[in-house]
C-alpha cells in the first residue's frame, strides 16, 4: 500500500525536527526521517545566542534543555589583537542570556518533541537511497531501514534538512548560487578544568592569522575551538597527527597578553578534538519542483560565526511559514520557491558575507584597529557591534552608527 504524506523531510536534528513541529503544529502530516539514531553527537560549536532561545520555547523543549546542567551566558568578550570588545549580550524578548549546549542534547530534545507532535511519524536509522521523480517532480524517497528494508514514501514536497553534504541537494541538483572557500582550518575539543575569566562568557580572541574562540558548555567544560591558516602544510600536518598538543600549543603560543595561558594549565581534554578542513562558505538555490533545503544544506558560513543552531531553527519556521501560504496540492512552485528564496536571504545574507570575510583570514588592518578600538570605548557602538550576532541589530544598523559618530569626530 502506498504511504503518503504531506511533506516528508529527511534529517532530523535541528532544522528536520524543528521543521517537523512547525509544520505539524501548522496541520500537515509529516514523514522525519533521519540516518542515525539518537541521541548522537554531529560536528558543532554547539552555541546559539538569546534570540534563538526565543525560539526553542516557542518550540517547546528549552525548558528540558536548562536541565543539562549547562551554563548560562549572558557575556560576550572579542580580543582582537590588544584591543577587547567587551559588555553583556543585548537582551532578546525578555531573554539576556544564550547558551552552548551539546548537540548530543539538543538534536535528542528536538526529535522526542517531534516525535510527540501528533501529525508527525518519526523514522530513526533510515538511510536514504534515491528520491522518487513523477513528470519531473519529486514525488517521494526511497530509502532502507535497519528494521523493516526497503521502503518507498510519498509526499508533495521533500525536504532536505540533511547538512553540508546533503543527498537531497545533490540528487536534485541544486544550484550553488554563492561560493566563498575558506582560507582557515578548525579544530575543536572539549575540556574541563577551565574556569570563566570574570563571569562566564562566549570568548573569541584573534591574533595575526590565528583565532581562538572558548564556549563555556554542558557538565563545567568547555568547547575550544582553534583556527589557523591551511597555507601552513606543516601545522596542518601537526594537527592531524596530534590534534590534542596542536590546540594546547595554539592556545598557549599565540595569545599572549590574554587570560587564556593561566586559564589552560588545568585543562583536560574529554574527547576526541574534530576538525573540519577544507570547508566552504556557500548558498544553493533552496527550493523547486517538489523539494526543498533548509538548515546547511541551502547555506553554510563560517562556525566562528556562531550561527548555524539559529539558522537551522529560524530557517525551519521561514519554510513552514511559506508553505502555510500555499496549498501542496497545486502549488505553484516558482512563486513559493522565488518566496522562501527572497525571505530566507533577506534574513541571513548579511552575516553569511560576514563569515565570508572570517573565513579569508586576514590580519587586522591598521584602520580595523582603530576602528576597534573607537568600539571598545563607545558604549552605544559597541551595543551595536555585539547586537549583531543575537539579531538584536543588523550590520547596517552598526555601520551607520560607526559612520555618524566618526563623522562627528572629524
Amino acid at each position: 500500500m502506498r504511504k503518503n504524506y504531506d511533506v516528508i523531510v529527511t534529517g532530523a536534528r535541528c532544522s528536520g525536527s524543528s521543521l517537523a513541529i512547525y509544520l505539524a503544529r501548522a496541520g500537515y502530516r509529516v514523514l522525519l526521517i533521519d540516518r542515525s539514531s539518537f541521541p548522537s553527537d554531529t560536528l558543532s560549536t554547539n552555541t546559539f545566542f538569546n534570540n534563538t532561545v526565543t525560539l526553542l520555547r516557542e518550540l517547546g523543549v528549552m525548558d528540558e534543555l536548562l536541565k543539562t546542567h549547562v551554563t548560562p551566558v549572558k557575556q560576550i568578550k572579542f580580543q582582537l589583537e590588544d584591543t577587547v570588545i567587551e559588555g553583556p549580550m543585548p537582551e532578546m524578548n525578555g531573554e539576556d542570556a544564550g547558551y552552548c549546549i551539546r548537540r548530543t542534547y539538543l538534536d535528542h530534545l528536538l526529535f522526542q518533541q517531534a516525535e510527540k507532535e501528533q501529525n508527525v511519524t518519526a523514522l530513526e536509522e533510515f538511510r536514504l537511497t534515491d528520491i522518487i521523480w513523477e513528470e519531473a517532480k519529486v514525488a517521494g524517497v526511497r530509502g532502507v531501514s535497519f528494521k523493516t528494508g526497503v521502503n518507498e514514501f510519498y509526499a508533495p514536497l521533500v525536504v532536505g534538512a540533511d547538512g553540508r553534504n546533503s543527498t537531497i541537494r545533490q540528487l536534485v541538483k541544486s544550484e550553488k548560487v554563492l561560493s566563498s572557500p575558506s582560507t582557515v582550518g578548525i579544530y575543536f575539543g572539549y575540556f574541563s578544568g577551565i574556569h570563566p575569566e570574570r563571569k562566564p562568557a562566549f570568548e573569541v580572541y584573534k591574533k595575526k592569522d590565528r583565532m581562538a574562540i572558548l564556549f563555556p558548555t554542558n557538565h563545567q567544560m568547555y568547547v575550544v575551538v582553534v583556527n589557523f591558516p591551511l597555507e601552513n602544510k606543516e601545522l596542518l600536518k601537526n594537527f592531524k597527527k596530534d590534534p590534542e598538543k596542536s590546540i594546547r600549543q595554539q592556545v598557549i603560543d599565540h595569545f599572549p597578553n590574554t587570560s587564556l595561558l593561566e586559564r589552560f594549565k588545568n585543562a583536560k581534554l574529554e574527547e576526541s578534538p574534530k576538525g573540519l578542513v577544507g570547508y566552504e562558505n556557500y548558498w544553493y538555490r533552496g527550493m523547486g519542483n517538489g523539494w526543498a533545503l533548509v538548515g546547511d544544506a541551502i547555506c553554510f558560513k563560517d562556525p566562528a560565526m556562531a550561527q548555524g543552531i539559529h539558522d537551522a531553527i529560524y530557517g525551519a519556521k521561514i519554510l513552514a511559514n511559506v508553505n502555510s501560504k500555499h496549498t501542496l496540492q497545486q502549488p505553484d512552485w516558482n512563486q513559493m520557491a522565488e518566496e522562501y528564496q527572497k525571505s530566507i536571504q533577506s534574513e541571513f545574507m548579511s552575516r553569511y558575507y560576514m563569515g565570508c570575510e572570517l573565513s579569508k583570514n586576514q590580519p587586522i588592518t591598521g584602520q580595523e584597529n582603530a576602528i576597534n578600538q573607537l568600539i571598545s570605548m563607545n558604549t552605544t557602538l559597541k551595543e551595536k557591534f555585539l547586537g549583531i550576532y543575537n539579531y538584536a541589530n543588523e550590520p547596517e544598523d552598526f555601520q551607520n552608527e560607526l559612520l555618524k559618530i566618526i563623522g562627528s569626530n572629524s
